[in-house]
């Protein structure tokens, strides 16, 4: 990720989607908080997707430029809520001035809010807690934004023909909002009427979207993993094998569908859009396989992490989030190599030099 992160500053620049003076933060590499004993614990969902391990290099970064003591610790698989709970205990019980995490569900607001309770500052990356107001700050991609783009993109794909559409979640078993904000996002950017916006499934099965008529085939958990992917896109498919609209949550299930399209010969008549941007990813833009994804920033999420709780530990001075949200946000750009009219994106090119895993 070394050479990577030079690329990345110089891209989120030039969307003005970063702006460290907004958040009271030196630049990376500049603090002269030299060696101050101030400890974090970063608690990621999962080290099998590079996205969280993009992470773990972003902030080992920023710790030795600061001089954070740096523990790091990860869930055995997204939704592993009892390992994060631990970590949380374990940053505790060591001290440390602060924690980030990317909470893989409900049951790790307790034991956040113990951590607040006993001094820690805590900092959610990429995925806010419910409620939201469980942690100090988040710091993430406008997940929401995230899935409007590829929905437009998709409406925009499609020049009118009736949208048959598959829905490739997170999870069936709990709620999250990085779940229902990029599905829900991606229907309001097809133009379709979403019943409540923090809930997936619950819109008209049918209806009309901003080109024509759409039918919801169903919604199915794909865990954000290949096989799943694979297995939900089977599933729908035996359902509709008419669908040509496919909505994934990360880019490993949009894989995993890929797949499960091109077994039943289907892979070149339908829409596939994602949410991620990392280099296998924007690899699968470039070859074809997905036709839009909406790229995000890990490195620069953890970077600024380590650096907020740094600064706080040295000057006083919290992060404040981003004018008209209620969070810090990091900014995404539509990444395709099939550009829409009206969508603003980047090509598989420029993103290439922003990816990362």
């Amino acid at each position: 990720m070394t050479n990577d992160r030079p690329a990345l500053r110089r891209g989120i620049a030039l969307t003005g989607a970063i702006a460290l003076g907004a958040l009271g933060l030196t630049a990376c590499g500049d603090s002269d908080s030299g060696d101050n004993g101030v400890g974090v614990s970063l608690i990621v969902k999962t080290t099998t997707n590079p996205f969280f391990v993009a992470m773990q290099d972003g902030a080992e970064a920023a710790a030795a430029d600061h001089g954070v003591d740096l523990t790091m610790a990860a869930g055995k698989a997204d939704g592993d809520e009892e390992t994060q709970i631990q970590a949380i205990e374990n940053a505790i019980a060591r001290g440390d001035a602060g924690i980030l995490i990317t909470p893989n569900g409900p049951s790790v607001v307790d034991a956040l809010k113990k951590a607040r309770d006993a001094g820690l500052y805590v900092i959610a990356l990429d995925t806010p807690p419910d409620p939201a107001d469980a942690v100090d700050i988040t710091f993430a991609t406008d997940n929401r934004q995230a899935g409007v783009l590829i929905g437009e993109w998709a409406a925009a794909q499609l020049d009118g023909e009736k949208a048959t559409i598959a829905l490739l979640d997170l999870f069936d078993d709990k709620v999250v909002s990085v779940d229902y904000d990029r599905d829900q996002g991606f229907l309001e950017g097809m133009g379709i009427d979403v019943a409540d916006p923090a809930v997936n499934g619950d819109e008209a099965p049918t209806g009309t979207y901003s080109g024509g008529d759409y039918e919801i085939v169903g919604n199915e958990a794909s865990q954000g993993a290949e096989d799943g992917g694979r297995t939900a896109m089977e599933n729908l498919l035996t359902k509709n094998p008419d669908v040509n609209v496919v909505y994934t949550i990360n880019e490993p299930a949009a894989y995993g569908a890929y797949q499960a399209l091109e077994a039943a010969g289907r892979e070149k008549d339908v829409v596939l859009v994602s949410v991620d941007g990392g280099c296998a990813g924007v690899d699968n833009v470039k070859e074809g396989v997905i036709g839009a994804t909406s790229q995000q920033y890990p490195v620069k999420m953890a970077e600024l992490g380590v650096e907020a709780i740094a600064e706080l530990a040295e000057s006083g001075t919290a992060p404040e989030t981003t004018e008209g949200l209620d969070f810090f946000d990091t900014g995404v750009e539509l990444v395709t190599d099939k550009p829409a009219d009206g969508v603003e994106s980047i090509d598989s090119a420029a993103a290439a030099d922003l990816c990362w895993g």
